[in-house]
């Protein structure tokens, strides 16, 4: 299948489907399912939202139950200031859960308050919450949502490029803004490396590729790749 061929779908409405294959030969014990989205709440802050579930199959646990059961559904929401990234409220919430005192930890998570969700952050949720200072689950879900607070950076920075008027900015104060938007990425994949090209071009000036997602969703749309360019830049 090509490119043009491909039919984009929303993430909700991917996991209303199955993203996987039915495989007839085994029969499903369990499933698993993250589940991170961010708000805008304003140019400096985001709201981070991310719930975990582990599902047991209608059946398994209840003989001849008709539905699934919901073993566990944490939600964790964090508001996080941009571009520095740190966790300025936490709030953890368990609405499925084994026992009656998993609920004890709940509080302990305000420890992330003051915290960095960019680099370090994983090693640091294990040194405070890990083993029985915090629930594995809870743990999990923070793991998974890290990156997409990154992600989310990337958003913040397209939709305050859109609504700014960089005319009234000088092209130093751009370049500055633009190292420092760039900040939290260093070093958190091989593309990021700090000698590598892509950190090179920023802190020169220059543009980096577009993301090849939006490349293909524009020419989908018969759309000019400067245009959008030229938007952002």
């Amino acid at each position: 299948m090509t490119s043009s061929e491909v039919r984009f779908v929303s993430v909700c409405e991917m996991f209303s489907n199955n993203l996987f294959p039915v495989d007839a030969k085994y029969p499903l014990i369990h499933t698993r399912q993250y589940q991170v989205q961010a708000f805008r709440m304003s140019d400096e802050r985001f709201l981070l939202r991310g719930a975990i579930v582990d599902e047991k199959p209608a059946g398994l646990y209840i003989e001849n139950d008709p539905d699934p059961i919901w073993m566990h559904h944490m939600i964790v929401e964090l508001q996080i200031v941009y571009p520095t990234f740190l966790i300025e409220k936490a709030s953890v919430e368990f609405k499925n859960h084994p026992h009656l005192s998993c609920t004890n930890i709940t509080d302990h998570y305000k420890k992330l308050e003051g915290m960095s969700i960019a680099r370090g952050f994983n090693a640091k949720v294990r040194e405070l919450f890990g083993s029985s200072r915090g629930c594995t689950h809870i743990g999990a879900l923070l793991a998974a949502m890290a990156p997409v607070a990154i992600q989310t950076g990337w958003s913040m920075r397209v939709g305050t490029a859109m609504a700014s008027d960089d005319s009234a900015q000088s092209a130093q104060d751009l370049q500055e803004q633009r190292v420092k938007q760039f900040a939290s990425t260093i070093n958190t994949c091989h593309i990021w490396d700090e000698n590598g090209a892509m950190i090179a071009k920023v802190r020169a000036g220059e543009e980096i590729e577009m993301p090849l997602p939006v490349v293909r969703r524009l020419r989908d749309l018969g759309r000019d790749e400067t245009d959008w360019l030229a938007g952002r830049s």
